[in-house]
């Protein structure tokens, strides 16, 4: 598929844009076997141990259960970022080893090694058609690569090297070209143009690192947030913002910006802080319009995330995105709270055992199903309407640290602190 010009891209105002029943040995069991006579054998008699790779079901004498269908087991160190194709079955992540992969979801068989980083791979994303990878890196550069013919995925090619942030935070492609917005350590706010590499627009409004950014999803705006708390919603042919919230107003202090999102309609955002709070704003208003409180005080919301309730659930209450539907809110504190956005009411909590560190919702018609990652080695599928547990998916020895939905939602994949990316069907 050519790629779509930058001109291609319009910003202009008006358009439309079971819970599981097996039992499990805890991973921090020890089992040892221990001889008739009660002696405990000695150390040479005992084998080798295994090595520590999800999917053997074991570590030496240490047990695990792992329900994963597939593994990914290249990476030398964490693996922070990862993503799925938005058609074909594949995956990229990256990782503390400077590197980034493409590789198959079904097999777990390496596609390409996306090199030419000098630091930790924190970001990687695929464009909306596909046909573009990018990775971001703590050495400041973004680097792109494309998809080589029409007839298959196994051939990509190096086409640009993207410069300007003095740390990439995170990456977005925009929803309907080949548009590239990253935001910095260093304040900034970069959009590029691809495949010429061209700098779009360099956003200067911000006076800390920028943790969180998007397009809107009808492709018109841009919403950013820094560690200081600051908001600004963009226009992007223009530097210069179109509303900014700040600590300054009471209503918005949140001791640093974490995680936000905006609805299907573009019409509301949703923004988590490092001390617990969530704030909901007007995008058209340029105000905020509720408070949520369901986080325990001082724990940082890592993730938000809207779910689509059809058809309804007994929960539902004929919430609908006209009134700005249904949120989901992660935080340190292990828990995900579904909010009626309509009523700014909590409807369902949702319990982890560590740190919720990504949520994620399935497209429609299963718009009511999320999973949710955490810090407690486990992911969980859950069904939004009620607030119960569809499917626990476990493999992991450490933290997870990132997850995506690949092959339209049927499957999940994560990212693993012990250096393992594993995937798992969703239901």
């Amino acid at each position: 598929m050519a790629a779509e010009r930058a001109e291609d891209v319009h910003f202009q105002e008006g358009e439309e844009g079971r819970e599981g029943e097996d039992e499990f040995i805890d991973p921090n069991d020890v089992l040892i076997e221990v001889a008739e006579d009660g002696d405990i054998p000695m150390e040479e008699d005992e084998e080798e141990p295994t090595e520590d790779v999800p999917g053997l079901g074991n570590f030496g004498d240490i047990i695990w259960e792992d329900n994963s269908m597939q593994q990914f087991t290249s990476h030398k160190g964490s693996v922070f970022a990862v993503c799925a194709h938005p058609t074909a079955p594949l995956a990229a992540s990256g990782g503390e080893d400077d590197l980034g992969y493409i590789w198959d979801l079904t097999t777990g068989m390496m596609i390409v090694k996306l090199t030419g980083h000098t630091d930790s791979v924190t970001s990687v994303a695929f464009s909306a058609d596909g046909e573009y990878i990018a990775t971001g890196g703590m050495d400041g550069k973004v680097r792109v690569w494309k998809r080589v013919g029409q007839d298959n995925y196994d051939r990509w090619e190096f086409i640009t090297e993207l410069t300007g942030p003095d740390e990439v935070m995170w990456m977005r492609w925009h929803p309907k070209g080949n548009v590239l917005l990253s935001g910095s350590n260093d304040s900034t706010v970069w959009l590029w143009q691809l495949p010429s590499g061209n700098t779009m627009q360099v956003f200067a409004g911000h006076t800390a690192p920028v943790q969180c950014g998007d397009f809107t999803p009808d492709g018109k705006r841009i919403i950013t947030a820094d560690a200081e708390g600051t908001l600004i919603f963009w226009d992007p042919r223009s530097p210069t913002p179109v509303f900014k919230l700040t600590p300054s107003d009471g209503r918005f202090a949140l001791d640093g910006i974490t995680s936000l999102a905006v609805n299907p309609a573009s019409t509301l955002a949703v923004v988590g802080g490092a001390s617990g709070g969530v704030r909901v704003v007007s995008l058209n208003k340029g105000e905020v319009v509720g408070a949520l409180a369901g986080h325990q005080e001082g724990e940082s919301v890592e993730a938000v995330e809207f779910v689509e309730l059809a058809p309804p659930g007994p929960l539902s209450g004929g919430a609908s995105n006209a009134s700005g539907g249904v949120v989901v809110t992660g935080a340190t504190d292990g828990k995900a709270c579904i909010w009626d956005l309509s009523t700014m009411r909590l409807r369902a909590t949702l319990e982890h055992g560590d740190a919720v560190t990504s949520l994620h919702h399935l497209p429609t018609p299963k718009g009511h199903l999320i999973v949710s990652a955490s810090a407690d080695k486990v992911l969980r599928t859950w069904d939004a309407r009620t607030g119960t547990l569809v499917r626990e998916h476990k493999g992991h020895t450490g933290p997870v640290l990132a997850a995506a939905l690949g092959l339209g939602g049927g499957v999940v994949v994560s990212a693993g602190d012990e250096g393992v990316c594993l995937v798992w069907p969703t239901e």
